[in-house]
């Protein structure tokens, strides 16, 4: 059975990397070739008529029959051996090089519809209580996600899409072997590995981030009088990161030979690296150089993506790049990185930020 999306992802990726525009026989013959896939030549049309009429979507009608990705011009910050794009996340991975990527560390967005701009306000002076501005990857229009014990049947359909077209991406670019560490939280990473793991990466167990969190131990709303021995849930004391992995088709040490990749790198002679890190909360230093509602701290930042490249050689992707803390986290220890991020003021703030967060001490 065909994945949602799926038609509209193989376009993408090949109108991305194509520098012509593409007539809809082009684009049907390279899907052909691309994927060993045949799709059926109404669903193609359909599907482009769809993306050009979305003004998000990055796919342009030129003329009839004939169809591109915008060339816009493309914000890019460079710092040292750290790049990072404005853009959306999906559709400049889809223009990346197949098997470039040795590892990817993120913290994606898990809205499901827009913001109002009352919320992006709250959301920019650190207010709202939610993660952060949500991409748009459908066409349809979504919400802050505030509490994620009120998801719907329907919410988790969609973060399982999105983190289904996430790994698919993901499995184009990166080369075998490569770690990928995604931070969720106690109530969704069951259905973000899961959604990677049908994309076709490998499960590889959770990094744990031990941190005093604000998430559960209230009372029942309106009940508190009543009962003020009860909470709801329990107060959450840990942060759960996703470890996945490209399938390798060698040993780890032939695939470590071939690709640099396949294991994490050890602390020292005397330790490897754990899946337990004890983590405070954001220092007060660092939200003042970075004012973003998921800033991680540089601590944690740079022990994760140190470990992520097994010979501490390759590039670190992050394609929800936000404040660029693992950009900094990666430049800090002189690893070549890349980040993406769609939003404007976010992607400002980076490039503020990047040279100050990598100039901290721990």
């Amino acid at each position: 059975m065909r994945k949602p999306g799926q038609v509209r992802d193989a376009i993408t990726n090949i109108l991305a990397q194509s520098e012509a525009p593409l007539t809809v026989t082009e684009i049907e013959c390279r899907i052909a070739d691309s994927f060993n896939e045949t799709f059926e030549s109404s669903s193609i049309r359909s599907s482009l008529r769809l993306q050009a009429k979305k003004p998000d979507s990055g796919i342009v009608r030129v003329s009839r029959g004939l169809y591109a990705m915008s060339r816009q011009s493309t914000s890019r910050f460079e710092y040292g051996k750290a790049t990072l794009i404005q853009g959306d996340a999906f559709a400049a991975m889809a223009s990346l090089e197949e098997s470039s990527i040795q590892a990817i560390v993120t913290d994606p967005p898990y809205g499901l519809v827009e913001y109002k701009k009352s919320q992006v306000s709250k959301l920019r002076k650190g207010q709202g209580g939610v993660w952060r501005i949500p991409p748009s990857f459908d066409g349809a229009k979504r919400s802050p996600l505030p509490r994620f014990t009120t998801l719907t049947n329907a919410d988790r359909e969609k973060i399982v899409e999105f983190f289904g077209r996430f790994g698919e991406q993901a499995l184009r670019v990166l080369v075998p072997g490569a770690n990928i560490v995604v931070a969720t939280n106690p109530l969704v990473s069951h259905l973000v590995a899961g959604a990677l793991e049908s994309a076709g990466l490998e499960p590889r167990g959770q990094l744990v981030r031990l941190v005093q969190t604000m998430r559960g131990g209230d009372r029942p709303k309106g009940f508190e009088s009543e009962y003020p021995d009860v909470s709801v849930m329990p107060r959450s004391q840990f942060e759960p990161w996703v470890i996945m992995r490209k399938p390798m088709d060698e040993t780890t040490g032939r695939n470590l030979a071939e690709y640099g990749t396949g294991g994490w790198r050890r602390i020292d002679d005397d330790h490897p690296f754990g899946d337990v890190i004890k983590s405070a909360p954001t220092r007060k230093e660092e939200r003042a150089i970075a004012n973003h509602p998921s800033l991680k701290p540089q601590k944690l930042m740079r022990q994760i993506v140190r470990a992520a490249l097994p010979l501490g050689m390759g590039m670190i992707l992050d394609p929800f790049a936000g404040s660029g803390s693992t950009l900094a986290a990666a430049e800090s220890l002189g690893y070549s990185s890349l980040g993406i991020e769609r939003d404007s003021e976010y992607y400002n703030l980076a490039c503020n930020a990047i040279p100050k967060l990598t100039a901290l001490e721990d």
